[in-house]
């Protein structure tokens, strides 16, 4: 006899196995509009579209764009080329872009790309892409509330005067209250001038601290409020671009193109990688479907013009914006300052023109407070949802599932939401923030173009008020182009995606797999059959879990020894490294899911396979079990070789 829930769930047979199967479109839809878990629909056009803008104009265009065009260290520059660039991860996004619109037609519901993939690809994918989306809008809002911190010092530091007295500005923010330690570690003074306690120097970030609290105590108070906020910050947000536009026009200069593309295709890749950055977002207007009025016409329409918008705005900034410095005068200011870029291009226009443009720097450094602001809004709000859509299937405790009775928001996982993007972006450092968003966001979209191609044969009849033009070869191409930018991605963001994905691992075995409300031991028949089940599963996790992390660790390895060996490439330089022993050396996004899968991870699928053979199986099963078993406690022990071998060669 199978439960009330259960019975609200159709599956598909046709998979293997009850972790893959997946969640009907017509469930997902009737799970939606229980009354007591509803959302308050207030959302158009209009206000998806800005809310588009909102996400996808802040932090990258604003603070990635000097970079983009000079270049750094690692990575080649593309010079006056870079509108060009900015075209290139266009077509990127909108490839994705696409296929969100066709899912978010068919699919409005919260979750973005985690509902879309429970109805293609399965219960195990979806908590897959739900844990990676956290990457997403949480750890990218780390990144973004981290350089809002940054930029609100500096505005605040600069004056506006007339007639000699000082109308605003001239407040030099302590240091060691608005950075992180490792960069704290670099700016001279700061270790010295912080407070100590028993020694241990103070320093965390406060402004990033009060910049999401503000944020979160906005969104609990109603996602109308939310909307008009935002709608504010991106009209204010587009004067600015477009102030900048026109005053840093009148001061551009023809020589400043030449040359236009000085390092050719592997300069304008490197720069489509970095701005990368500046597109994520648009991807979050699906996450509020519950929340909009009629989403099957509305979520395509903010989705893509959201998208084609800001590519125009991108791309006449970056043409400004080179046109008013040359790239050897670009390379040379970024090596020696930390300034922002497009208020670093106005000051060298007035140094060259003999101008004072300082007020038009002071707008252009609120403008992109007011940026940063309108992202961080956006990304706080889609977090919680996607907690919400994951809570409401049962992979997530019911906590999050909770909806204020006044406000009608999911309160408890925006604050929860915020309390984690605010414990971390008082520690955190951005640059691993940024390089962990960006490949995660790739991540997510394979997925979702993925979603796409298996729909379209799986269920082709379906009604799709929007649909992605040219049959599979836009879903196709958005997988081979989101492949193409994490391979410019550094080895170690690889590294700490893993680790991250190995956390998720061990907590949809331990909770999800159990409390499901698709496929969890309590909706099932046969519970031992689905001991057996989510043993294997867990085994099979365990195993890609620790294969991705020492393969990752292992490129990490080779392309650090790659850049301090002139040899490393060769038979000799290889022999080298492997005497060095780099693999012992403490990596802890190497070493922590290691231990978890050893001391958690495995735990439990040695449970489940022993409980499942205890309660009676048949021959098969009862030897799938054992496998299960034989495997984990292989990983398991392992693991804890190697990581007792790291500690012995440690404490040499």
């Amino acid at each position: 006899m199978e439960t009330k829930d259960a019975e609200q769930v159709k599956v598909d047979d046709r998979k293997i196995g009850s972790l893959f199967r997946v969640k009907s479109m017509d469930s997902i839809l009737k799970d939606a509009d229980e009354p007591e878990h509803q959302l308050k629909r207030a959302l158009g056009p209009v206000q998806l579209t800005l809310f588009g803008i909102g996400a996808i104009i802040g932090a990258g265009i604003f603070a990635t764009i000097g970079t983009a065009a000079a270049g750094d260290a690692n990575r080649p520059g593309a010079g006056p080329a870079l509108m060009l660039s900015f075209v290139i991860t266009a077509v990127v996004c909108a490839f994705t872009a696409f296929c969100y619109a066709e899912f978010a037609s068919m699919v409005p519901i919260s979750g973005s790309a985690y509902t879309y993939s429970y109805a293609t690809l399965g219960e195990l994918v979806a908590w897959i892409i739900g844990w990676d989306l956290i990457i997403e809008y949480a750890v990218g809002n780390i990144a973004v509330a981290i350089s809002w911190a940054n930029y609100f010092k500096t505005l605040i530091a600069g004056k506006i005067e007339i007639g000699g007295h000082v109308l605003f500005g001239g407040y030099n923010f302590p240091d060691w209250l608005s950075m992180d330690y490792r960069t704290a570690a670099k700016v001279p003074g700061v270790y010295e001038n912080a407070p100590h306690v028993f020694g241990v120097p103070i320093i965390f970030n406060l402004l990033a601290v009060l910049i999401v609290a503000a944020i979160t105590i906005v969104l609990i108070w109603g996602i109308r409020e939310s909307a008009r906020f935002n709608a504010t910050m991106v009209v204010i947000k587009i004067i600015v671009l477009t102030f900048f536009i026109i005053v840093g026009f009148t001061y551009v200069k023809a020589e400043n193109y030449t040359p236009f593309n000085p390092n050719g295709f592997a300069g304008l890749s490197a720069a489509a990688a970095i701005v990368f950055f500046a597109y994520i977002g648009f991807d979050a207007v699906s996450t509020v479907a519950e929340e909009t009025r009629n989403p099957r016409r509305n979520l395509p329409i903010g989705i893509i013009a959201s998208l084609i918008i800001c590519t125009i705005f991108y791309a006449v900034v970056a043409a400004v914006f080179t046109g008013l410095i040359s790239y050897p005068d670009l390379k040379a200011k970024l090596a020696t300052e930390q300034a922002e870029p497009l208020t670093m291009a106005l000051q060298h226009a007035g140094q060259v023109f003999n101008k004072d443009l300082g007020w038009a720097i002071g707008i252009v450094a609120f403008g992109s407070v007011i940026a940063h602001t309108a992202v961080l809004l956006v990304f706080q709000l889609g977090q919680p949802r996607i907690f919400f859509s994951m809570a409401r299937d049962g992979l997530l405790p019911p906590v999050f599932y909770k909806v204020h009775p006044k406000f009608r928001t999911p309160h408890i996982s925006t604050i929860l939401t915020g309390v984690f993007v605010a414990v971390f972006a008082a520690f955190a450092s951005i640059d691993e923030m940024v390089d962990l968003t960006n490949i995660g966001t790739l991540f997510a979209f394979i997925l979702v173009c993925a979603g796409i191609i298996v729909l379209r044969k799986r269920d082709p009849d379906r009604p799709r008020p929007f649909r992605v033009p040219g049959g599979l070869i836009i879903p196709i191409l958005g997988i081979i182009t989101c492949l193409y930018l994490i391979y410019y991605l550094p080895p170690t963001s690889w590294l700490r995606f893993a680790a991250w994905l190995n956390f998720g691992f061990v907590i949809y075995v331990g909770y999800g797999s159990v409390h499901s409300r698709l496929t969890g031991r309590q909706h099932s028949d046969r519970p031992a059959e689905h001991d057996a089940q989510t043993a294997r599963t867990g085994a099979m996790l365990a195993l890609i879990g620790v294969a991705l992390l020492l393969v990752m660790r292992a490129m990490d390895v080779m392309i650090e020894a790659a850049k301090s060996e002139t040899n490393a490439g060769s038979f000799a330089g290889l022999r080298s490294v492997t005497r060095s022993a780099p693999w012992l050396e403490v990596s802890w996004f190497l070493i922590v899911p290691l231990a978890l899968n050893a001391f958690i991870l495995c735990p439990i699928v040695i449970k489940r396979a022993a409980r499942s053979r205890r309660e009676g199986l048949a021959a098969g099963e009862a030897d799938m079990a054992g496998s299960s078993r034989a495997i984990a406690a292989g990983l398991a022990l392992a693991s804890i070789v190697y990581l007792l071998l790291v500690l012995l060669h440690n404490l040499k």
